[in-house]
């Protein structure tokens, strides 16, 4: 990295400790797979690398705990549809499904009952004492953050797999990618959780306990180093633990987050946002004396992380300053363009028409088909190869829908596309008036 860009990411990382009065603060860049960059600001462990100091990441934990859970779905042991009485019965959430949950639109209450659990020992599921009031709104009819519904798919995975959560996560991704500095409880060097009094530069020591069945929604404990390998991940260095076309469906928006200040929506455990251009995925975290962000630019390919010990404060635009700043002093070089094998025949590419509307169909890199509007918006998505000869709709409109090429025709959903508008010696559903197409409109 160009000691510019060097300097100007310290800048921006030296603002945010000192105007944020975080008591420390660890920042760094993820590019080429790994912590690119990083730096440390205030008071860190003594002899500690700021890399290697463990900060509660609150969370970012539930993108882990969503990881375990694809890992059951894409093993056929569960299903994203499946009610949640399926696997976990017994609670007020039996007819919320598991992608629900994951989407943050089952309508599970945002806490757990009872006291404050961030600041207060944690126990099983059956101390929690879950009623009808933890339903506060029906399935899938809005966006509504549930750490809750988190702890409930980590007990989810811990029956299935028959041990807790925390052993599964730990076997199952957190050793798996490398991540041997991620722990449930702090593990020296670690920083010591602080409240800032909000008029006087003075610090509170915050308390730390072991969560119990909440644990999913908040618990990990991470190091900068470790947080950059689930910034890879994301940025589709998998090592195995999830297919890369999984992590992708994680990035897809679920639930639309009205609340917030910019585009913001929910995937599958992660966070997305639309900022200034870029869209970022990955996961905040907070818990008592700590705020963390996790961010990755996947058509960048870089990612930026921050750990700090304050309950309140950090900026929360610290990481997509962070990218900006990068995408500004080192933009990204992409790939050379160089012909390949189209997918269908070249006669079968070009300009087509749903009725009056045209449309074009290309052949995109990475084997696949790119259908939309021609001159003037229209419905678009890209299609991968499915079986049979047969594509399949990757996103937009057509997402999950079957396209064929046959007859002469583009035969997608309902619609047929045809090579000229309304052609009479199409299929086109409701026929074509015999008049065919004349200038009079009386």
């Amino acid at each position: 990295m160009l000691p510019t860009t060097q300097r100007t990411l310290l800048a921006r990382v030296a603002r945010a400790q000192r105007d944020g009065r975080v008591p420390s603060l660890v920042a760094g860049v993820v590019r080429d797979g790994e912590l690119a960059w990083h730096a440390g600001r205030g008071a860190l462990p003594g002899g500690a690398d700021a890399d290697d100091v463990q900060y509660r990441i609150g969370s970012i934990t539930k993108t882990v705990c969503a990881v375990t859970v694809l890992r059951l779905r894409d093993e056929g042991l569960l299903d994203l549809d499946d009610p949640l009485d399926t696997h976990l019965p017994g609670t007020p959430f039996g007819d919320r499904t598991v992608g629900q949950l994951l989407a943050h639109l089952a309508g599970a209450g945002a806490e757990s009952p009872g006291l404050w659990w961030e600041r207060t020992p944690g126990g099983p599921l059956a101390e929690l004492g879950l009623s009808d009031d933890d339903r506060v709104l029906p399935a899938a009819r809005r966006f509504h953050y549930s750490n809750l519904g988190f702890g409930l798919l980590g007990e989810l995975v811990a029956r299935r797999r028959g041990r807790c959560w925390t052993e599964v996560a730990r076997d199952e991704v957190l050793l798996p990618l490398g991540m041997t500095r991620t722990s449930t409880r702090p593990q020296d060097p670690a920083a010591a959780g602080h409240a800032v009094h909000p008029w006087a530069d003075l610090v509170l020591a915050e308390p730390e306990h072991d969560a119990g069945v909440m644990a999913p929604a908040g618990q990990l404990w991470c190091t900068a180093r470790d947080l950059a390998r689930l910034g890879a991940f994301l940025l589709g260095d998998t090592g195995g633990v999830l297919s890369p076309a999984t992590v992708e469906e994680m990035t897809v928006p679920a639930g639309i987050d009205a609340s917030s200040p910019v585009w913001a929506a929910y995937g599958l455990g992660v966070q997305v946002h639309r900022v200034e251009g870029a869209t970022l995925v990955g996961h905040g975290g907070s818990m008592p004396g700590f705020l963390a962000g996790l961010w990755v630019d996947r058509e960048e390919g870089t990612g930026a992380l921050a750990l700090g010990n304050t309950t309140a404060g950090m900026d929360p635009g610290l990481g997509a300053g962070l990218l900006a700043d990068l995408r500004a002093a080192e933009p990204r070089i992409v790939d050379e363009w160089s012909p390949e094998p189209s997918p269908v025949d070249p006669a079968l590419l070009g300009p087509w028409f749903w009725g009056p509307s045209p449309y074009v169909l290309r052949a995109v890199p990475g084997g696949l088909l790119h259908l939309s509007g021609l001159g003037r918006p229209g419905r678009t998505s890209r299609f991968r190869p499915g079986p049979d000869g047969t594509w399949v709709g990757l996103d937009g409109y057509f997402a999950g829908e079957t396209l064929r090429i046959a007859d002469g025709h583009l035969w997608l959903a309902t619609f047929v596309f045809t090579r000229t508008p309304y052609d009479p010696a199409a299929p086109v559903p409701g026929g074509v008036h015999e008049s065919g197409w004349h200038h009079r409109t009386g």
